[in-house]
């Protein structure tokens, strides 16, 4: 490798790692799979004076589309409503393609269920605040949600289910 400069003039054999072994995660695309809107109570809603109770619910899902593709879907149902019925009811599948390459299987999975949620989330966000708005609304700005601390949470309770169930009881 000749450097002129701070230019570089070969590229070929740039070390004994030249083949596609490195480790690499990331997203390919992000996508609204899927978003219904719905407004029910409309257009009496509008001259309604309590604030609806907002009700937030999500999921995350991971499935092989490939070698090393997945998809990540974080579904998001939200609910508001208020003493006299619903406000409005908003549900969204946001995904994103992502590619996954030379990495064990534990952290690959604690990329789909942690990490990239946690990337794709204010995209998503931004999805439902806009559907809040669109359906005449102030915009519903959802918290943060710390998604590789729930994974982290989620996996130690299973791990603690699972000793559980593995340990021997004694008999008489």
């Amino acid at each position: 490798m000749a450097d002129e400069g701070d230019v570089l003039t070969n590229l070929d054999n740039m070390g004994a790692n030249t083949g596609d072994d490195q480790p690499a995660a990331g997203i390919i695309t992000q996508y609204v799979k899927d978003l219904s809107v719905e407004n029910p109570s409309a257009p009496d809603v509008y001259q309604w004076a309590d604030q609806p109770k907002v009700d937030v619910q999500f999921n995350i899902g991971a499935e092989a589309k490939g070698d090393e593709v997945h998809e990540v879907e974080l579904k998001i149902n939200i609910t508001a409503a208020g003493e006299k019925g619903p406000a409005y009811i908003i549900e969204l599948a946001y995904c994103a393609l992502i590619g996954i390459r030379n990495i064990p299987e534990e952290q690959a999975h604690a990329f789909l269920f942690g990490e990239a949620p946690r990337i794709i989330f204010p995209f998503a966000r931004r999805v439902i605040a806009d559907a809040v708005r669109d359906a005449g609304f102030p915009p519903l700005m959802i918290e943060p949600i710390d998604f590789n601390g729930l994974y982290i949470q989620q996996l130690q309770a299973k791990r603690a289910q699972e000793g559980a169930v593995t340990t021997p009881t004694p008999t008489a």
